[in-house]
């Protein structure tokens, strides 16, 4: 094929249409239901046709039809509305510029995720860490914070799924028409298209830069698909996890490596890199070399002034979900690299190498992340617990509980899931704060105020569109896959509006456990067949291409759903995706959740369900392990945790049919003389009230922004300031303190008495330390104390400081401290030493600390 110029044409709008355009191309109009239903208004069936892509449907409609809309009273005026919305938004006050800009004028943070589910038109995010992202870019923009979100533009994204005849799930990709997108290139001062080079395979790969508009926030995607590079290039942002172990370290390269220098080619310098997950740990090497040949100073140097600044979220419950390359990789990929860092391929090998759950890793990409990260979160109360026994041997003998991985729950972006029916009530009882303070408490005490009336027929409303969307969508399903005549007719009669009605939409990894619900098929049929209290199911969800055990799991269902008599009660949606969760999350009774605890880092799916009034039946684990009490949903089990995964399933899959039986089901169709279910809907409305404000992210990204990024920010300007004169203190500090630490030792600890102490005794502890070379103002010297188990171990330990009560030589001090009795039982305790926290960004930012020796105190 001979090869063409191109050139790109944009669509001719009458001058009193033109802030469409401007509209379309920022996607805060997908949380803004008025502008979404202008666009509907300019063609509804060709709105559905191209995906809800407001940019495409404006290249695509008929001029004639943009001069019809111009001279329509009723139209402009709701243009005019949505406009002047978007315009007071935007240049509106927000919550960072009353709180915190005039003190932290330079700040900027920068997101990076390896995927954005921004909406479903761009189609390049594939599950619950996508969709969490593009949330926290959307609270973000709401909150006003200085963030710019980093990630890649593929090609293909992820994969859309149809099923065999059989019920097997078969991949496809459709080629991304990023022209027709709401994207723009971002362009250097020329006016050409903007572009950052890696180095991959001892050769550079190119990359441009686009931009999407998420309300005040943009998001920068890098593009290796372009004509500089070669065909092995370019097939780098192809896919979305997809390829062997060198295509994804490709991947991460371009992202973090690549990130941070389009960040700064176009002069965006951030004081804070978030790392969602540890796909993008390379910024910090990135970072690190950038400060180096800036400023002139060694690799050590430039890492103190930029660590400051790193914060890291793992959402990986299991070791297994890390990425790890082998040595060989590294070798390969970061040789001449880490020549430009001054380091020795083995000292950067070394920077990812740790023991994760108890066994050696390659080079983790969570080790390279967590090792160069003062903060580090997970994603759940109980997941931090789960993070903090992973990481454990790669902290060294710091006890479990005081390694610094904290939590900070996930939460959603209310206005981008819930119901125009529902987002309506709301704003007549409680007012537009619902949207703007989510958090607050008082705001969703008004939930109580609304009618049960107007909150049930809503909800029956949505529910009703939600089997209209299902009928028409397996009408199109069945007729792909060639069904007959009778079973396309039969797609107008799946489900009832009326019936109690279950939804399960998510990743169909294996430990979500999807086919756990037809562990006895026999009594979950009596159910589903109970003539007076019918129950009926909504399946949805993609298996990785890869996984053979997920795509078993749809086939069981889809199988299942075959049954003569069941097929108008269980019906399997393909393709899942933002738009199909949202009809199922506004419209489903019941929202199902079956990960193996603790498998589940924390599950957004469920927090989508809690502003629609939907109710979640779930095992305790993830999110649901810290928002359940029995006014707002079911919990399946009580948290326990099995080796016998058979015998799991068994108790669990018992567990749900009763909680159907004895509880849901009677709620549900129990009916007042008006025909209201009250007591379920006093459950929706202490759903809403009580989870409401935690589960949102707008809690979420305070938090982030107050524990977090405003402390990161202020450290690396404290670290940074006077030309690096607090780095280059700080890590001569530490070298000193590294140097000597060996020489330090406990030699005696004593106490008055053990014996006969009673609460409210206090236990007199005396410690003599030998500095060696250090400065007793190098150094905390503690009481670790706590109750001890049946084995002799603290579980949960505390600490108290101790204070130097004397020196008897230059190098020896005494110690002491006063640990007072405040609980009756047996108490250990024991002496430690550890760096000065003071210098530190936390507490065991060094990962040093000297236990005493019992065995020599005796």
């Amino acid at each position: 094929m001979p090869k063409f110029a191109s050139f790109t044409v944009a669509p001719s709008l009458p001058k009193r249409l033109a802030f469409l355009e401007a509209i379309a191309r920022n996607m805060m109009w997908s949380w803004n239901h008025d502008a979404i239903e202008l666009f509907r208004r300019i063609d509804r069936e060709k709105w559905e046709e191209v995906n809800h892509n407001p940019v495409q449907l404006l290249g695509i409609i008929a001029q004639e039809r943009f001069d019809v809309l111009s001279k329509n009273d009723s139209f402009l005026s709701h243009l005019d509305r949505v406009s002047e919305y978007f315009t007071s938004y935007l240049n509106g006050p927000t919550w960072f510029q009353k709180n915190y800009k005039e003190d932290n004028p330079d700040m900027l943070i920068a997101y990076f995720s390896m995927e954005y589910g921004i909406n479903e038109c761009l189609p390049v995010y594939s599950g619950g860490l996508g969709v969490l992202s593009g949330d926290h870019l959307k609270s973000a923009s709401d909150l006003g914070l200085p963030l710019v979100g980093v990630g890649l533009l593929y090609q293909e994204g992820y994969f859309q799924q149809y099923l065999n005849i059989d019920g097997w799930q078969q991949e496809s990709y459709p080629i991304n028409d990023f022209y027709n997108l709401p994207l723009t290139q971002v362009l250097d001062s020329d006016g050409m298209s903007l572009k950052i080079s890696v180095q991959i395979n001892n050769h550079p790969v190119y990359a441009r830069i686009w931009k999407i508009q998420i309300g005040r926030i943009p998001l920068f995607l890098l593009d290796s698909n372009i004509p500089e590079n070669s065909r092995e290039d370019q097939d780098i942002t192809d896919k979305l996890y997809g390829g062997d172990s060198n295509m994804r370290i490709k991947q991460e390269i371009l992202l973090g490596i690549g990130g941070i220098r389009a960040l700064y080619a176009m002069g965006l310098y951030p004081t804070v890199c978030h790392m969602n997950e540890g796909h993008s740990a390379f910024q910090v090497l990135e970072r690190n070399r950038q400060l180096m040949q800036r400023m002139k100073i060694p690799y050590k140097i430039a890492a103190q002034a930029t660590g400051g600044g790193n914060v890291f979220t793992t959402h990986t419950p299991v070791p297994a979900g890390f990425d790890v390359f082998s040595e060989e990789q590294i070798r390969y990929y970061f040789m001449e690299y880490a020549q430009e860092l001054g380091l020795k391929i083995e000292t950067l090998l070394k920077l990812g190498r740790g023991t994760v759950d108890g066994r050696s890793t390659g080079f983790n990409m969570a080790i390279l992340a967590a090792t160069h990260s003062p903060m580090i979160n997970g994603v759940s109360k109980l997941h931090s617990q789960t993070s903090r026994k992973i990481f454990k041997n790669a902290f060294g003998s710091i006890p479990e509980e005081e390694i610094f991985i904290t939590s900070i729950s996930n939460g959603v972006h209310f206005p981008s899931w819930i119901s125009q029916d529902t987002a309506q009530l709301f704003d007549r009882y409680l007012g537009t704060l619902w949207k703007e303070q989510p958090e607050d408490q008082s705001v969703w005490e008004r939930v109580y105020e609304i009618p049960s009336e107007e909150i049930w027929r809503t909800h029956e409303r949505r529910r009703e569109r939600l089997i209209a969307f299902v009928r028409r969508k397996m009408y199109y399903q069945l007729l792909q896959r060639g069904a007959s005549k009778s079973d396309l007719d039969s797609a107008n009669e799946i489900l009832s509006p009326d019936a109690l009605t279950i939804g399960f939409a998510r990743r169909f990894a294996t430990y979500k456990r999807a086919n756990l619900i037809l562990h006895d098929p026999a009594r979950l049929k009596k159910m589903i067949l109970e003539r007076d209290k019918p129950v009926q199911f909504i399946f949805a969800g993609k298996a990785h291409p890869h996984d053979n055990a997920g795509k078993e799991f749809i086939k069981q269902i889809v199988n299942f759903a075959r049954d003569y008599d069941l097929r108008r009660y269980i019906v399997f949606m393909e393709d899942y995706n933002m738009n199909l969760a949202r009809y199922m999350l506004q419209g489903v009774d019941v929202w199902l959740n079956t990960p193996r605890r603790p498998l589940e880092a924390s599950g957004t799916s469920g927090m989508k369900a809690v502003p629609n009034g939907i109710l979640n039946m779930s095992t305790l684990d993830g999110w649901w392990n810290e928002g359940f009490d029995h006014n707002v949903g079911w919990a399946i089990g009580s948290g326990e945790e099995y080796n016998d995964t058979v015998y799991q399933d068994e108790v669990e899959a018992s567990a749900i049919y009763k909680l159907l039986e004895n509880e849901i089901i009677p709620t549900f169709y129990t009916r007042g003389r008006d025909g209201l279910p009250r007591q379920w809907i006093d459950m929706m409305k202490h759903s809403m009230a009580k989870l409401g404000p935690t589960f949102n992210t707008h809690r979420m990204v305070m938090e982030y922004f107050e524990r977090f990024y405003l402390k990161a920010h202020q450290r690396l300007m404290f670290l940074q300031k006077n030309d690096l004169q607090q780095a280059h203190e700080l890590s001569k500090w530490k070298d000193k303190i590294r140097d000597n630490w060996e020489g330090l030792a406990i030699l005696r600890v004593t106490t008055n008495s053990t014996e006969h102490l009673k609460v409210g005794n206090k236990l007199k502890i005396q410690a003599e330390i030998n500095f060696g070379l250090l400065d007793p103002d190098d150094l905390n010297v503690e009481v670790y104390f706590g109750q001890l188990d049946s084995n002799d171990t603290i579980r949960v330990g505390d600490t108290m400081s101790m204070q130097l009560i004397q020196k008897n030589s230059e190098s020896v001090g005494l110690y002491e401290a006063l640990l007072p009795c405040k609980k009756s039982g047996r108490i250990g305790f024991t002496v430690r030493v550890i760096p000065d926290v003071q210098r530190l960004t936390v507490k065991h930012e060094m990962l040093l600390i000297k236990w005493a020796d019992w065995a020599k105190q005796q």
